[in-house]
């Protein structure tokens, strides 16, 4: 194992001396700037950055660790020392050849400012509220005001400028302050902390950081182009700031929503909505440049705005990450080890000096961390959890000093510290952090928090991101729109609304026509829109017209990510076991979840009830817990009762081994619904019909009680044709009142029994 590690280290000397030979021929042709050194020194710099920050990741440790090691070996620090021709002649000073690598690693940072901006949650920091930012702001005064108290007494010779001491010091204190969030929540995440109380806290607390931290940067950035303190330029910057920020959250974040939806639905070149992206990375950078602070508050501005969109998809994520990680990052880190020469910490005033500054560093956002939890609340193990996660300053700290460095706040003497300290506290958190959230108790509270949490995560409305809902001019639509309006007005889903009612060229033979298809769509949309007692107010909806045959449109849409399709429209059941050709049609080409709704009884004449009193069928199958699933999130969403009836069927005694143990099948799957219920504190009414096929005890249940909608998790049946089988068969054509099937997305194979 060891030696597989070591075995890519190991290649390094040779490629770097085939290199070196192919570099000196190809510095010996031209005097300019070569494309054939930049491309060497990427490819040297990934792989190196890259193998070593496998092997880092491997022992603990992450793998920026390795990325900014690389850059410190094939630079002066040991290549350079090494063999300083070869050095030389692969990274040669020359400003041109320089710049080209500079170029690469100048959008890099703002690469990484957008990746790091995607991965803060600002929900997270909500739900913790005032205690973390109490606990940040704590956190970020004790070491700020250490900083800038060292930046004071600092020797004039470490100053690029001596005369703006006063911003090199506000540099030096914002750079000691913050944190990576980056690194932080990677070392809880590995730890399985990060849904515990404390490991939300060190997270929350660590957003919270890094958002200040660019601001003030920012700032400071525009003081640095001033030269001076000048108040003017200042209060410029800050209302600028201010100004940029409140546009952001507000407009800005549906701007971004907008833009990215659009593009998801409309384009349909390879990676449109990477591209929209990276435009508006690009667009907010500028804009925070126009007003005079750093580009880097833009792009990570857009990167919560991205993040926080609703329908990015985890693919686009995972490939806008992958690029990152894989390229931009170790060609930055790496150019910033480049930067940074180690051979001058052989001064022993310098390395004094350093060492000072670690010190220096740690105690304080030790102490400030420490301080600010124990105030916060949070018990002496818990302080000591948070204060070892908030050392961590990892990638952050580096692309600070980078900024510094690039305009003119820091030498490049101090630049080098301030990595080696970066590097120094960042190497020392992971095991500090380990050791103080190892046995860290845990409450009540947060035990059913936990288990709460557990559970949602596997659930299926808990998960739902981006329904569909096609409708057409009929009753049974408006009530399909009100049903899919209450589960997304819960948690703000956006929903597209496709009308496959009459063809849009039909619809223009008369004016009539015209204002009903209008009226239709709209009325769904506002019938969504206002649906459910959630967030409904930040419900999006789009309204799309049918423009092609069903079929090629369903194709069109589902290929957009939906993870729901509803569908409602006049005619469901043509006949026994037999959907209208519409739904056969709609369910060939969408293959996720597919829900049915069939308007019946009252619902025909107020298709917008103001309460649903809801019978969910439960056998301990998983798709019918999925049907129990959304027949509570319906109950919560709006008022009304909830039924639960056990029913059997015969491929559901697997399935009911998994009842609570020490009780009857029929009373644990009971029970499990009743606890799903009580999750959601939703109050159910239970009953045991066992002696009855499902279907007539389902049938019974109905005409006995005061239930109006019946909501079945059903499974797609492989035949001919579309088919739920025979107990929703059976309910769909003989029930009084409307009927919801919640389907699986893959058909199941049946033989030789009754589903």
């Amino acid at each position: 194992m060891q030696w597989s590690l070591l075995r890519p280290v190991g290649l390094v000397p040779a490629a770097l001396i085939l290199t070196t030979i192919a570099a000196g021929a190809e510095g010996g042709k031209s005097a300019g700037p070569s494309e054939f050194l930049l491309v060497t020194q990427i490819v040297l710099l990934i792989a190196v950055g890259r193998g070593l920050g496998e092997i880092m990741q491997r022992i603990g440790q992450p793998s920026v660790i390795g990325e900014l090691l690389a850059g410190i070996l094939l630079g002066p620090s040991l290549f350079g020392w090494l063999w300083p021709e070869a050095q030389a002649a692969i990274f040669p000073k020359a400003p041109e050849q320089k710049a080209m690598l500079d170029g690469i690693a100048q959008f890099g940072i703002l690469l990484l400012l957008l990746l790091t901006g995607m991965e803060t949650d600002l929900k997270l920091v909500r739900k913790i509220g005032k205690a973390a930012i109490a606990i940040s702001i704590a956190g970020i005064l004790v070491p700020f005001a250490c900083g800038f108290a060292l930046g004071e007494f600092l020797p004039d010779a470490l100053l690029p400028k001596p005369e703006q001491r006063l911003v090199a010091s506000l540099f030096m204190g914002t750079a000691l302050s913050i944190s990576s969030v980056k690194i932080v929540a990677v070392v809880v995440r590995e730890m399985n902390f990060m849904r515990r109380n404390v490991g939300q806290i060190i997270v929350a607390t660590a957003v919270i950081d890094d958002t200040i931290g660019w601001i003030i940067i920012a700032v400071i950035f525009s003081l640095a182009a001033q030269g001076a303190l000048d108040i003017a330029s200042v209060a410029k910057a800050v209302l600028g700031t201010l100004a940029f920020l409140a546009v952001s959250f507000t407009i800005g974040r549906r701007l971004v929503f907008q833009l990215i939806r659009w593009a998801n639905d409309n384009l349909v070149s390879t990676a449109a909505v990477i591209t929209v992206i990276l435009l508006l990375m690009g667009a907010m950078a500028l804009i925070t440049h126009a007003i005079g602070v750093h580009t880097v508050l833009g792009a990570f501005v857009a990167g919560i705005l991205v993040g926080e969109s609703p329908i990015l998809t985890r693919q686009i994520d995972e490939r806008l990450r992958g690029l990152i990680s894989s390229f931009f990052m170790p060609v930055f880190f790496g150019l910033a080890g480049l930067s940074a020469d180690l051979s001058v910490l052989r001064d022993p005033n310098l390395l004094m000096l350093t060492g000072l500054l670690v010190v220096i560093a740690s105690v304080g956002k030790f102490g400030g961390a420490f301080v600010g939890g124990t105030v916060g609340g949070l018990s002496t193990r818990e302080s000591l959890a948070l204060a070892s996660g908030m050392n961590a300053r990892g990638s952050t700290e580096v692309i600070i000093a980078t900024i510094g460095l690039s305009i003119g706040v820091l030498s490049q003497n101090l630049f080098t510290m301030i990595v080696t300290m970066a590097i120094v506290t960042t190497m020392a958190m992971p095991p500090m952090l380990r050791a103080a959230l190892a046995g860290l108790p845990m409450s009540k509270d947060e035990m059913e928090r936990l288990e709460r949490e557990e559970f949602e995560k596997r659930g299926f409305v808990a998960n739902l991101e981006r329904p569909l809902l096609a409708v057409d001019e009929s009753v049974n639509a408006t009530f399909a729109s009100h049903v899919i309006g209450l589960l997304a007005g819960m948690r703000g889903l956006p929903i597209t609304v496709l009308h496959i009612g009459k063809r849009a060229k039909e619809q223009e033979r008369g004016r009539d026509e015209e204002e009903s298809h209008e009226t239709v769509v709209k009325r769904a949309a506002e019938t969504v829109s206002a649906g459910g007692d959630g967030d409904t107010g930040s419900v999006d909806v789009v309204t799309r017209a049918r423009r092609a045959e069903l079929g090629e449109t369903i194709t069109d849409e589902a290929r957009k990510g939906f993870d729901l399709l509803v569908v409602g429209i006049d005619k469901v059941a043509v006949a026994k076991d037999r959907f209208d050709r519409r739904i056969e049609d709609i369910a060939t080409k969408f293959e996720g979840p597919l829900a049915i709704v069939a308007a019946k009884g009252k619902h025909l004449k107020q298709p917008m009830p103001d309460a649903l009193n809801i019978l969910v069928p439960v056998s301990g199958s998983g798709i019918s817990k999925r049907g129990a699933e959304v027949a509570v999130a319906l109950t919560q969403a709006g008022s009304g009762s909830l039924r639960v009836i056990y029913v059997a069927t015969t491929r559901d005694k697997g399935a009911q081994r998994g009842a609570s143990r020490g009780l009857s099948q029929e009373a644990g799957i009971l029970k499990d619904a009743s606890d799903l219920a009580a999750r959601y504190d939703v109050d159910i009414t239970t009953t045991l019909r066992v002696n009855r096929a499902p279907e007539s005890a389902i049938l019974r249940e109905i005409d006995t009680t005061d239930v109006d909608l019946v909501v079945m998790g059903v499974d797609r049946i492989h035949a001919d044709h579309l088919s739920f089988g025979g107990v929703a068969d059976a309910v769909l054509r003989q029930s009084k009142v409307s009927v919801l099937l919640v389907s699986s997305g893959e058909a199941r194979q049946v033989s030789g029994e009754k589903a």
